[in-house]
């Protein structure tokens, strides 16, 4: 059984030009524990609430599905990488192409890499996120260890670049500060209501589980998908 690692200091998560405080999370057997307030420092904000950025809901596979998956994941935690690579294209192939269950991916942010993978993955719209995610998460542990902070901004702005998103684009959204704050606080908003704790987290039909096997994730499915007809 793995123990609990704490870690005692704080991140600072900063995006490219202006930032929030998050505490460090917690590893655990199953996922990243959040840390315990796992709240941003609040930001001045200039602009109206009537001015904040549209945050649009990311959606793989048909909306009128009879089951509904809601993950929480940070682009910075393994085990999310681990479900994203190993886990996923399974449920992809079996239940999110039969038209039997779509999955909603909602953001969790640790630190500020995990926020720029989220700025990068989000940069192509709902057209590219879920290809764009997929090479984040398929290469983080390649980009997560690129020695600074630079680095990790060049590693990931290649991702970008990879999936077609122009520079000048790519530049503008890894530093569009309005954007990062709306996100950490529908982050913040999400989190609370579904009583997030750790990640991979999943609401399935709106009931929480933890990150489970593929062949726990079909069983589960396949309750949901029989009590839906």
């Amino acid at each position: 059984m793995t123990r609990i690692l704490p870690v005692a200091a704080l991140a600072t998560a900063f995006a490219l030009g202006g930032g929030w405080l998050l505490e460090a999370p917690r590893v655990t057997p199953t996922g990243i524990a959040l840390p315990g307030a796992a709240a941003a420092q609040e930001a001045s904000s200039e602009a109206s609430s009537d001015e904040a950025p549209e945050i649009i809901e990311m959606v793989k596979g048909d909306a009128d599905a009879p089951v509904e998956i809601v993950e929480y994941a940070s682009f910075t935690c393994p085990h999310c990488a681990r479900f994203s690579n190993e886990v996923l294209p399974q449920i992809e192939e079996n239940y999110i192409k039969t038209g039997k269950v779509k999955l909603v991916y909602r953001d969790v942010y640790f630190d500020k890499y995990g926020m720029w993978a989220a700025m990068v993955a989000r940069c192509g719209g709902p057209e590219k996120f879920f290809g764009i995610s997929d090479m984040i998460y398929e290469t983080q542990s390649s980009w997560v260890k690129a020695g600074s902070d630079q680095g990790i901004a060049d590693e990931l702005r290649k991702i970008g670049l990879m999936a077609g998103i122009g520079k000048d684009k790519l530049d503008a959204c890894m530093n569009d500060g309005a954007k990062l704050k709306a996100l950490v606080e529908w982050y913040q908003e999400n989190a609370t209501r579904d009583d997030i704790s750790a990640t991979p987290s999943f609401i399935i039909d709106g009931k929480p589980y933890s990150n489970m096997s593929y062949d726990d994730f079909a069983e589960v499915l396949d309750e949901h998908y029989e009590a839906a007809q």
